[in-house]
């Protein structure tokens, strides 16, 4: 019998979020994927800087967030080693997170990329505004999803006389989510608008907020969070000032076109891409999603975001890193 051995890797890279069991934010997402990529096409993946690795990729998750090393480890590795690129991954800012610290935080750790990563274009130029430097090495790999979950394979589809489902989900209960407009559109559809349309929100909202027509579910992600935004229609996001968020992903990749708030920062290009503005007039705005849903479906359908197609940029850009090191 014939004994295939385990190639070699083909590179080790040190990635500065381990991957954690369940449902820990965007960000592990984005990290879950990224590892499980990279030891698919062969590469070594690694959470420290015990040894030197080929490459690092390094992000933050916040201002207390749970990585394993950050920029003075990183600096420390590059003095010894100056030929081992450091890719950063940039996904916040001050204005969302509503402190001071965040966008000092980001510009210190850049100093030591050799390519800097933006979730958007807005939050790139938001950083360019203050302290990015715009003809350094950059790209913008948006937010996906993980394809096994989160695809539009068994959706629903809005059958004559039948209201049209919108959905939202978060699991934060901060009024900057959007509440505001989630709860008019609640309003407008109790007062108005009942079996023309139907809100459903999944997981938290503020304590002091009553829902008049909303179908309420608990928390969910993964499978379950799929399935239930696959019932629905259309996906409504008026979180402010999101940097790229991946509950809009999700729902995208569930096949359901956006409706979303000029002020959601990198969510609008998804927006201007996947669906239509929420104008002050809300009435009317529903009734134009509602007529154009085909439409957007048609363009979504055509070119999804996804994660493998986000694993797969960020791969492709560390082996170049690597092999213009």
């Amino acid at each position: 019998m014939r004994i295939f051995s385990q190639p070699p890797p083909v590179a080790t890279v040190a990635i500065n979020l381990r991957p954690r069991e369940g449902s820990w934010g965007g960000a592990n997402q984005w990290t879950s994927q990224v590892v499980r990529w990279f030891q698919y096409n062969g590469w070594r993946v690694v959470f420290d800087l015990r040894r030197v690795p080929d490459a690092v990729i390094m992000t933050h998750t916040g201002l207390s967030s749970h990585t394993t090393f950050g920029a003075d480890e990183v600096a420390a590795l590059k003095k010894n080693c100056p030929r081992v690129p450091c890719l950063h991954r940039i996904n916040d800012n001050d204005i969302r997170k509503e402190s001071g610290e965040m966008d000092l935080l980001l510009e210190r750790s850049s100093r030591v990329a050799d390519h800097t990563v933006f979730v958007s274009e807005w939050l790139r130029d938001y950083h360019a505004s203050k302290w990015f430097e715009i003809s350094r090495p950059h790209s913008v790999i948006v937010p996906g999803a993980d394809p096994r979950f989160f695809h539009p394979v068994g959706g629903a589809r809005l059958e004559p006389g039948s209201p049209l489902r919108l959905v939202t989900h978060h699991w934060s209960d901060n009024w900057n989510k959007g509440f505001d407009v989630y709860q008019a559109i609640d309003e407008l559809i109790a007062r108005r608008i009942r079996g023309r349309f139907e809100l459903r929100v999944i997981g938290r909202w503020p304590k002091d907020l009553k829902w008049k027509s909303a179908r309420t579910f608990a928390p969910a992600s993964g499978a379950d969070l799929a399935g239930l935004l696959r019932q629905c229609h259309g996906y409504v996001s008026a979180s402010r000032f999101e940097p790229g968020a991946m509950h809009v992903a999700e729902g995208l990749q569930c096949g359901l076109p956006l409706l979303y708030h000029r002020d959601s920062g990198g969510t609008v290009c998804q927006g201007m891409k996947y669906g239509m503005e929420i104008s002050e007039d809300l009435e009317s705005t529903l009734a134009e999603f509602a007529g154009r849903l085909p439409e957007f479906r048609t363009r979504l359908l055509s070119d999804p975001p996804s994660g493998s197609k986000m694993s797969a940029e960020y791969l492709q850009l560390a082996q170049r890193l690597l092999l213009d090191a």
